[in-house]
């Protein structure tokens, strides 16, 4: 029943922001992965300093899993809406459906990225700047009350 409900825009929105965010970060980490010394994107790895890596390569390897291939997952659980209670236990909101949940988790985990990014690097850029944002608008569409209720769980409305 859950997926004749009407998909509202704002969830589109979210989808659209999901693959950005993960077409993205795999495009990224794959260039720090083939040349892990940052030469490719124009960042010289001087900018690690201030880190635990001496190259791009781990960087590089966590942006492609954790903001590459994860968000398309969600992605995919928020398009798909597949039978996901096993992952119900790893959020705190049991009447939605958990990829909300992990929405939320890729909007925060994106500002957390950013800002130990930018201090690491010592400098704020205006990438840094537009990921933020990418995050909070993740954030800030997945608590949409017309995306909430999108993603409630069949039968959840009557027990709220």
């Amino acid at each position: 029943m859950g997926q004749l409900k009407k998909r509202p825009g704002a969830v589109i929105v979210l989808y659209v922001l999901q693959a950005f965010l993960g077409i993205g970060a795999i495009g990224g980490g794959l260039m720090l992965l083939v040349d892990p010394s940052g030469e490719m994107m124009g960042m010289p790895v001087s900018v690690l300093e201030r880190s635990p890596f001496d190259s791009f390569m781990i960087p590089g390897l966590l942006l492609l899993i954790i903001f590459g291939i994860l968000p398309l997952a969600v992605l995919y659980g928020l398009v798909k809406k597949p039978d996901w209670r096993r992952y119900a236990g790893l959020g705190p909101f049991k009447v939605l459906h958990p990829a909300w949940t992990f929405s939320l988790y890729i909007g925060f985990g994106q500002i957390i990225w950013i800002m130990v990014q930018t201090y690491m690097m010592n400098a704020v850029s205006v990438v840094h700047v537009f990921y933020t944002c990418v995050g909070l608008l993740i954030l800030a569409v997945t608590m949409l009350p017309p995306v909430q209720k999108y993603f409630m769980l069949d039968g959840s409305a009557e027990r709220s």
